[in-house]
């Protein structure tokens, strides 16, 4: 006795889409095939550039301008979109296909309260009476979604809301007309693990009840693995790999796929070899630092210390306080009460030419290197400017110093003369870490290096760092909310979680033998634990 397979809800048929220009045309998509069928999840996975989410673009008729679908078909439940004209897709989107786009803050409208975003959907495709039909409905959507309190999220405003909030309200408003088919971009890439566990179990629990077929495309192999039925590999256009997601993690047949499981940061790894004990470096001891006129500490009693040549990652979720504690360490910000002490100097006490003087010694590597560089700025410029800011050298002098970083960084000289927007986010981070070497410092403060790359890109630049903290004895304050890239990095860990270090000691005890049960809940909701482990059968 055979059993059917269930007939898809969504297929893909040699679809072809090309981005043209006046000079050039680019292929983007070259020869896609896919099948979705209800209730089940397929991952899309690859790098920037793969073209995986100008395929689901596709699939939704969203192509930006310049680019269109050349060849192939894209069918659901039958009907052929790419045949449809744009007053037949206001039917679609929203009704049928239920979109999550990557970015929330940008995604939400940010003067429009989130209830009526939600309301929208419903009065657009008529699914509510009248407005207040679809405000009460819109309450139920943000419950729905897990959000606390959903009456009074439904009266706030996106600012006034986290990341992992926003998100959520995404997925409401995509979930609004009950889509057979939802599409989701990276909906969890700048999140936390467990904010992220929450919002991939709600995804989770739609397509089982409803029946929603989820076609989820992600730079996370790990997540992929974790919870797809089925995961398709993109590289430079083209499906290179596909099948189920634990196979494909654990016994890659490509060698792209095989290069993108290496890259992945694995918590089963040694971790970063301790580095020589060195005195003090950095001292903080009693840091608080709280807002809204004191009523909330964001920062509370936080107390460390950080080795000369060593590397300390502090951990925790979004609002845990660790960003905060690394704009006091770069004196970005003061705190209402306890001190930080650099190389023995408490820098509360310092004048502002001693402690420009000493900030040669403490420099920043932030998160988005597209936002901490200056887009007028060429690559010299940006890297020369703490040179020029101290006066350390001529003219010539700088252009030897920035020709030397280029190439500590492993960047061509060619680079140079380029500016930030014609650089990929690895060339841009790299050049935020020349600039950061610059002035030779001994200790370099990285909040969240890494968080917006790609794996393989996130790996070269961390195997950079590694190699710089053994050549020239760096220090790294290393901010992250990916454990497993903090296990990759740094010898010595602290857990944080509303303002407060819980738990701090060596990478291994705290990672592999969790005392806290924060931190065992952080490890817990690792994306990939449960891919890697061999499945009975």
């Amino acid at each position: 006795m055979t059993t059917d397979a269930p007939q898809p809800l969504l297929s893909v048929r040699d679809l072809h889409v090309a981005f043209r220009s006046r000079r050039s045309t680019v292929r983007a998509v070259r020869g896609v095939n896919l099948d979705l069928a209800p209730g089940r999840t397929l991952a899309l996975v690859g790098e920037s550039g793969s073209g995986k989410s100008t395929t689901g673009l596709a699939v939704l008729g969203l192509l930006p301008p310049g680019a269109q679908v050349t060849g192939g078909h894209v069918t659901l439940a039958g009907r052929d979109l790419t045949a449809l004209r744009e007053r037949a897709w206001r039917t679609v989107r929203g009704r049928e296909i239920g979109f999550v786009p990557q970015d929330p803050m940008v995604s939400l409208n940010p003067v429009r309260r989130v209830g009526h975003q939600v309301a929208e959907v419903l009065l657009i495709h008529g699914l509510a009476e009248d407005r207040k039909a679809a405000h009460a409905r819109a309450v139920d959507l943000l419950a729905d979604a897990g959000l606390p309190e959903p009456a009074e999220v439904a009266r706030t405003l996106p600012h006034e809301l986290s990341g992992g909030m926003c998100q959520r309200v995404l997925i409401a408003i995509a979930l609004a007309g009950r889509p057979k088919l939802l599409i989701a971009d990276e909906p969890t890439s700048a999140l936390d693990v467990t904010v992220q566990r929450r919002i991939l179990d709600h995804l989770e629990t739609v397509t089982e009840q409803h029946g929603t077929a989820l076609l989820l495309i992600t730079h996370d192999l790990s997540v992929a693995a974790d919870r797809a039925d089925e995961i398709a590999v993109m590289s430079r256009g083209e499906i290179v790999e596909r099948g189920p997601g634990h196979r494909v993690l654990t016994a890659p047949a490509h060698p792209y796929t095989r290069e993108l499981v290496a890259a992945v940061p694995d918590m089963t790894a040694a971790p970063a070899a301790p580095a020589p004990a060195g005195p003090p470096l950095l001292e903080v001891r009693g840091l608080r630092r709280s807002f809204d006129g004191g009523r909330t500490a964001a920062v509370d009693g936080v107390g460390f210390t950080l080795a000369a040549g060593g590397s300390l990652g502090i951990v925790g979720e979004s609002g845990s306080g660790k960003s905060t504690t690394a704009q006091l360490v770069l004196r970005l910000d003061r705190p209402d009460a306890g001190t930080i002490t650099f190389d023995g100097h408490d820098l509360g006490s310092l004048g502002p030419a001693a402690l420009r003087r000493l900030r040669r010694d403490i420099q920043p590597v932030f998160q988005d290197p597209y936002g901490s560089l200056d887009p007028r700025f060429t690559v010299a410029q940006s890297i020369a400017e703490p040179l020029r800011a101290y006066r350390t050298t001529g003219r010539r002098g700088r252009q030897r110093r920035v020709a030397e970083l280029l190439d500590l960084v492993r960047l061509p000289a060619t680079a140079a003369g380029r500016r930030p927007a014609e650089l990929s986010g690895g060339q841009r981070q790299r050049v935020s870490i020349a600039r950061a070497l610059a002035l030779t410092p001994r200790l370099l403060v990285l909040d969240e290096p890494v968080s917006a790359l790609d794996v393989s890109v996130q790996a070269s630049v961390l195997d950079l760092l590694a190699e710089l903290r053994a050549g020239f004895g760096l220090s790294y304050l290393f901010i992250s909310h990916d454990l497993a890239v903090v296990r990759q990095v740094c010898d010595r860990v602290a857990v944080m979680r509303r303002g407060r270090i819980v738990e701090t000691g060596p990478v291994a005890r705290v990672f592999d033998h969790p005392g806290h049960p924060y931190t065992q809940e952080l490890l817990s909701a690792i994306p990939g634990r449960r891919a890697r482990t061999p499945q009975p059968g």
